[in-house]
């Protein structure tokens, strides 16, 4: 108690910054302006979710003035009164644009951000969770909440030049490792319960990690060509010569990766003849079911005249969680179709680069092969067979070898991202062959 006390006794008082104080001045954390350097909102994200605000009022009264008018053409067939009815809907929407034009002139510019301000891990979650469930809504519109796609490290932007990387990395190696996140996540929550499978291969293998950075509520499609391109730039910037590239993608991670190789082939990009690895943990190769789920559920909403106003919540939902119905790769999956429509899979299959050793991994919220649970729920939201590659129809088969295949028992979704076992997994594929070996003659 003594030395825990002692501690917060050493603690130095927070001091408050008066208007006008110089910034020799200022308090631990702050800059000249007043603004913590780490915070947890940027002047712009006030703009983003005044937009947000605006647009869900509007949703809001269309969804109230549908159902409205759905259940009193049913028993008020009163001409008056359903004028009368559009007539208030027409003046709260007036009203909503008043007050955010007010609000806009309120706050803060957009580029008001100081110098030295830092955005927090607790805000990058937020924001990620958010462009995952309606990223594409931001880019249409313009939010400025919208995550544009770049290669980070520590949660900053790789630079562009071979020098300035070279100075970021420290030294970069030639082994380059590429991690891609799942929906609603960002590229700092690869480190879970102080892990991280990026950090912990890059000091036991030597690779350098790099990750990336993207708004996930984009169609995959539209994701893996930007992918493709963000590589190929990479690949002719980086600063050594690049003996093999390693990607390992978690979830919509590794549907992303996968995009981006076929475009990338397509284009006939330099960095997919160096790529040597893929690793695809809990990855929705034919999607997912709770997309599914939800798609049939929206159907079913929007036959009732009733509960048809409704079905518009469910058509909020971003183009990034659709492509998760079957796993859609290519813009052919899904231009020219109505994305909420209930129907079967319309993919055409998009087999794995050539030449690249692909491997699975999936987890089971069962105990031991067998378990009920591990067919019915596979990790609780990759179905086990999915995860692995595996499907009815054998020309949507990924044909993934049983050695490169792996399951993880009593493993969820996203604890995939910490399991130690899942770890030493990944680290045994991608050892060479002789460090594999070794470690081979040292066991018992």
């Amino acid at each position: 108690m003594q030395g825990k006390n002692s501690t917060i006794s050493q603690r130095a008082p927070r001091r408050r910054r008066t208007p006008g104080q110089p910034a020799a001045l200022a308090g631990p954390g702050e800059n000249a302006h007043g603004w913590c350097r780490r915070c947890h909102l940027h002047p712009s994200d006030f703009h983003g979710l005044r937009q947000l605000a605006a647009t869900a009022l509007e949703g809001g009264l269309d969804l109230a003035q549908e159902l409205h008018e759905s259940i009193a053409g049913a028993f008020l067939r009163i001409q008056p009164v359903g004028a009368l009815t559009a007539f208030l809907y027409q003046k709260a929407r007036s009203s909503s644009r008043i007050l955010d034009r007010c609000l806009t002139r309120l706050l803060p510019p957009h580029s008001s951000r100081p110098a030295g301000w830092e955005s927090t891990a607790e805000r990058e979650a937020v924001l990620a969770a958010i462009n995952g469930l309606i990223g594409d809504h931001l880019a249409e519109s313009g939010n400025p909440m919208q995550i544009p796609m770049r290669l980070r490290v520590g949660g900053k932007p790789l630079p562009a030049t071979p020098e300035a990387l070279a100075a970021a990395l420290k030294p970069a190696s030639g082994k380059l490792l590429v991690l891609i996140h799942g929906l609603c996540r960002s590229d700092l929550q690869w480190r879970r319960n102080h892990h991280d499978h990026g950090e912990a291969l890059a000091r036991d293998l030597g690779y350098t990690a790099v990750y990336l950075h993207y708004n996930s509520g984009l169609h995959i499609s539209s994701n893996g060509k930007q992918l493709a391109g963000q590589l190929e730039a990479l690949y002719l910037a980086w600063p050594v010569p690049v003996e093999e590239i390693s990607i390992v993608g978690h979830s919509m991670g590794g549907l992303l990766a996968r995009s981006a190789c076929h475009y990338a082939g397509l284009a006939g990009h330099e960095w997919l003849a160096h790529l040597r690895n893929m690793v695809f943990l809990g990855t929705p190769h034919h999607g997912a079911s709770l997309e599914r789920g939800g798609n049939w559920l929206t159907a079913v909403l929007g036959r009732n005249r009733y509960t048809a106003p409704f079905a518009r919540l469910g058509r909020i939902r971003s183009a990034g969680i659709t492509d998760l119905r079957y796993g859609n790769l290519r813009d052919e999956d899904w231009v020219g179709l109505d994305r909420f429509e209930h129907g079967d899979d319309r993919r055409e299959p998009v087999p794995l680069p050539r030449g690249v050793r692909c491997y699975a991994v999936a987890g089971s919220v069962g105990k031991s092969d067998g378990d009920l649970r591990e067919r019915l729920l596979g990790d609780g939201l990759i179905p086990l067979d999915t995860a692995l590659g595996k499907h009815v129809h054998g020309r949507h088969s990924l044909s993934i070898p049983k050695s490169r295949q792996w399951v993880a028992y009593g493993v969820h979704h996203l604890d995939l991202l910490s399991s130690l076992a899942v770890y030493q997994r990944i680290r045994s594929w991608l050892a060479p062959a002789g460090m594999r070996s070794r470690r081979s003659a040292r066991r018992p």
